[in-house]
């Protein structure tokens, strides 16, 4: 899996700043880079595991009832990727019986290769990775993210609103992969997203969880990958979280955003 990731990884770093991009939709990108990408990886996956079946963000699913699933990013952070904005990376994961048993994320622009299997702990170019001790809540960097297309429609500025006021700060580089990543091995103390996809999460949370994190649902419900709802933390701040967010949801303590006009004058 290392290898068919630093293999897709190099091929997008021949890419950057040359690509050709599309729209998917209302400002969903879509590039030259991630076809080939994901291309890629389906060819190197089916010659060592032909009866595998794999779920790409691409190409989509074709399902023919095997007991093992990969789920194929070959782009993860698309639009910083088309801007030239160097965080992006290729997450790969796979699953047997339901269950996520693999995972490895690379970020081809930093050389750094996150991995993890089941059991097995979680590594960053080999050397094992733990979440950070971080206990208050006040003291904590954490990280989200917004959807390409259809941001009206999204509540996250809410949430990243009324956190920001209660954390150290919140980050959004654009690669819920990455962020996840960052949360294994302690540059982030937590992060949440709406409405990911299977391809985002499936490597970034074993990784959370192999580096002795903790993940799942804003009610803390168990995490499950197509459940739309992902926090992950290093475990420690989790029920503070979990309180701020159904703190939110109720409409409870919420601080109003400043008024420019007020601002202005």
């Amino acid at each position: 899996m290392s290898e068919i990731a630093r293999e897709a990884g190099a091929l997008l770093l021949r890419y950057l700043h040359r690509v050709a991009i599309q729209y998917k939709g209302e400002a969903d990108l879509v590039t030259e880079a991630d076809r080939a990408s994901e291309a890629l990886i389906r060819e190197r996956i089916r010659a060592l595991w032909p009866a595998h079946d794999i779920m790409g963000e691409e190409q989509g699913l074709v399902d023919t009832g095997s007991e093992y699933r990969w789920y194929v990013d070959p782009l993860d952070g698309t639009t910083n990727f088309a801007h030239g904005y160097p965080v992006f990376c290729v997450s790969m994961a796979l699953e047997h019986k339901g269950k996520r048993i693999a995972g490895v994320v690379f970020d081809p622009t930093r050389n750094e290769l996150f991995a993890a299997e089941k059991g097995s702990g979680a590594f960053l170019n080999g050397q094992p990775i733990h979440v950070s001790k971080t206990a208050k809540l006040s003291e904590s960097l954490v990280a989200t993210g917004f959807p390409s297309h259809k941001r009206h429609k999204n509540p996250n500025i809410h949430f990243y609103h009324q956190i920001t006021l209660r954390t150290h700060g919140v980050r959004r580089a654009g690669s819920a992969a990455l962020d996840l990543c960052y949360v294994a091995c302690g540059r982030f103390d937590g992060f949440w997203e709406f409405n990911l996809n299977p391809w985002d999460t499936a490597a970034g949370v074993l990784l959370v969880e192999e580096a002795g994190g903790k993940v799942s649902d804003f009610s803390d419900g168990p995490f499950q990958i197509e459940s739309r709802e992902t926090m992950a933390s290093n475990g420690l701040l989790h029920p503070a979280l979990l309180h701020e967010f159904q703190e939110i949801f109720q409409g409870r303590g919420l601080e109003p955003i400043p008024d420019p006009r007020q601002h202005k004058r």
